[in-house]
């Protein structure tokens, strides 16, 4: 277009250009737009590896912590009997148990100092201890929630018992979070950590399926087309 034709050819060349982006701006918005594609575009897996550590799966005996429960059924005793939350001392919310330390050692410990309480009222008490662990399931579980489970529920278990992934979960993509770490677990195949027994404390979130382009390459161009374009208006007025 000649300066000629320009309706405004008083003003400078560039600014005959209609709408075209001011130079500035095409200098450094294409590779801004190609890097920001590049972060948001990396694999979720590699993101989390380098977080990620190995879920334990030994045989580490049963421990209860503060604000689980501990199921003990005593036979024909009912009033000894009941669900029992752990408090922060370490004892449990019954009258007669409220100095019986039950937290950080094994269920059999739990046992013996519980026969020793009863034995105060019985010579040879019959009783049943059930330890309940508390375990929070959420993400795109159908129903996130914290539930009370047996320590012998798996961590595939505990999904289901959530009623699994939502229709936008990924069942393959299960984040075990353990005193810290992190561990991806894959809950369409037969894989051992999906077997690995729940503990105390264990929060289970089931990541969300996502789609490329609207979940990343969408979003990303609105963000950096608005900023384009306030940068261009910014340029055009200097």
């Amino acid at each position: 277009m000649s300066l000629e034709s320009c309706p405004h050819a008083r003003r400078a060349a560039s600014s005959c250009t209609g709408n075209r982006a001011h130079p500035l701006v095409n200098t450094w918005f294409i590779p801004l737009v190609l890097t920001a594609l590049s972060f948001a575009m990396l694999s979720p897996t590699a993101r989390l590896t380098s977080q990620a550590a190995p879920a334990s799966a030994d045989g580490a005996a049963t421990v209860v912590r503060p604000g689980d429960t501990v199921r003990i059924t005593v036979w024909r005793k009912p009033e000894f009997s009941g669900d029992f939350i752990v408090t922060a001392e370490g004892t449990l919310t019954h009258p007669l148990y409220r100095h019986v330390v039950v937290t950080a050692v094994p269920l059999a410990t739990v046992e013996s100092r519980l026969n020793e309480v009863l034995k105060q009222y019985e010579a040879n008490p019959q009783f049943v201890v059930e330890p309940l662990l508390r375990v929070a399931v959420g993400g795109e579980a159908r129903t996130p929630n914290l539930y009370s489970l047996r320590p012998e529920t798996s961590v595939g278990e505990a999904v289901a018992l959530a009623g699994g992934a939502s229709d936008r979960g990924r069942t393959d993509r299960v984040i075990l979070i353990r005193e810290g770490r992190r561990t991806l677990i894959d809950l369409r195949g037969a894989e051992i950590p999906a077997a690995t027994p729940i503990r105390s404390g264990d929060r289970l979130v089931i990541e969300r399926a996502t789609s490329t382009m609207r979940d990343i390459i969408g979003p990303t161009v609105v963000i950096l087309g608005s900023i384009a374009a306030i940068a261009n208006v910014v340029l055009y007025h200097r």
